[in-house]
């Protein structure tokens, strides 16, 4: 899906600029955007424009600051044959910015790249669905925790339509479980014969059996259904209703289809990841965190003695594990990456995780928050990894970020979404597209 962009031009001072920059763009962001019949300023923008962009920006802005102001689409500003801004456009810039006009200004083209693909993806937002496996969500191993949760609640779903458009449908996960016990054996081998993927001797072959169950029975859900853009489970809480959990399910999913995942169904967190995965195109994953600040409430849960000694600066650093490693990720956004056997006490014993590794170095924390007005970004680094033997995090990572008392004060929530590399700058042209105030830690 592209972009939609009507070009929009000054009617009394236009110059050549305008049709040799129009060709520019439509040439160099070719492969991001549709491109419509250009109007005037003034003019009504045709309905289906995902955005205006203006390929020169003239003085004559200056008399029509009202015409900016009422568009009701994003303002886009490529005056440069490099897709960006061009140092002139400021003076304007500035000047609608005090009339209240916002504009979105690229100043390289990887940017404008991104401000394409997150006006494509708020239009296709409207036509997706997030598939969520559960029952009674609260109720079953751990309800201490997971009645906390704003995910599962009505008002949380019904703003995530009215936000975003996604559609959040809900389906029995007990059902999915008898579905699931009624493939056979024979099926479910054929699968895994498919698999290419490692996977450590401790993966017994009925876990193997109960994964392949679990995914199959996914895809018989999934036969004759479309839009579907993301799928998850309440997992942890509901394992009851399974032998085995997601994990490979959700792996095979995303390398085969595309299809990102909900660990523990959280849709805040699936919608955060769909947005910055198809607007960035980086590795995105969910897991916990565990401040020092913490102490032994973050100790406790994982069932480890104490925080590894840190260099310097234990009170900015922060430990991340889920159900007993790093986090469930895919193996194309690996490092290092296997199926294994699994850790945590609330699952199955035929269950399974994956054991997968971020490269060191630097990485982003991003959430949205309840209201779905912000969006945090936490820029950090990631120091390396730290095993518990006999504990619920048998490989955890060590991050550090900038200031871990702010962090302690205004974080979102306990499950983030983790992305490669420094994000910030990429992230707040996806926000301004999505009408989301950036808070920076």
């Amino acid at each position: 899906m592209k972009a939609i962009l009507v070009p929009v031009f000054f009617q009394r001072d236009k110059t050549d600029k305008f049709e040799r920059q129009l060709a520019h763009i439509s040439n160099e962001l070719r492969d991001f955007t549709e491109i419509l019949a250009p109007i005037g300023l003034g003019e009504p923008v045709p309905k289906e424009a995902d955005a205006v962009v203006f390929p020169e920006i003239l003085g004559e802005a200056y008399e029509y600051a009202d015409l900016f102001a009422s568009y009701q689409v994003p303002i886009l500003i490529l005056t440069s044959e490099f897709m960006t801004i061009s140092m002139w456009d400021w003076e304007i810039m500035n000047f609608l910015k005090g009339k209240g006009v916002q504009v979105l200004s690229p100043y390289n083209k990887d940017q404008s790249q991104v401000i394409c693909k997150s006006l494509a993806l708020k239009r296709k937002m409207k036509q997706t669905k997030f598939v969520i496996f559960q029952d009674n969500p609260g109720e079953g191993f751990q309800p201490d925790i997971f009645k906390c949760f704003y995910w599962w609640g009505t008002e949380c779903t019904n703003l995530l339509h009215q936000k975003f458009g996604v559609t959040v449908e809900r389906t029995s996960l007990e059902k999915l479980g008898k579905v699931e016990k009624s493939i056979s054996k024979e099926e479910a081998l054929e699968e895994i014969a498919s698999w290419n993927f490692p996977m450590h001797e401790s993966l017994s072959e009925q876990a193997k059996i109960g994964a392949a169950k679990y995914y199959l029975a996914v895809k018989k859900y999934m036969d004759g259904e479309g839009n579907i853009g993301g799928i998850g489970s309440n997992c942890l809480n509901e394992s009851r209703f399974s032998s085995s959990t997601p994990c490979i399910a959700w792996n095979l999913l995303y390398e085969r289809e595309r299809i990102l995942w909900a660990c523990e169904g959280d849709t805040l967190s699936l919608t955060t990841k769909y947005l910055l995965h198809n607007a960035l195109g980086t590795p995105v994953m969910m897991t916990n965190i565990y401040p020092v600040l913490m102490g032994m409430a973050a100790l406790k849960h994982e069932g480890i003695p104490s925080f590894p000694e840190l260099l310097d600066e234990p009170e900015n650093h922060i430990l991340l594990a889920h159900c007993g490693y790093f986090g469930l990720l895919p193996q194309s956004f690996a490092e290092s990456w296997e199926a294994t056997a699994p850790v945590l006490k609330i699952v199955d014993k035929n269950a399974h995780m994956l054991n997968g590794r971020y490269p060191v170095g630097p990485i982003t924390m991003v959430k949205i928050d309840a209201a779905m007005e912000h969006i945090m970004v936490i820029e950090g680094e990631l120091k390396g990894y730290v095993q518990y033997p006999g504990s619920d995090c048998r490989n955890g990572a060590i991050v550090k970020v900038p200031d871990g008392h702010r962090l302690m004060k205004d974080i979102y929530s306990h499950h983030q979404i983790l992305l490669t590399g420094h994000q910030l700058a990429r992230i707040e042209f996806i926000a301004e597209v999505l009408d989301l105030k950036v808070e920076k830690l």
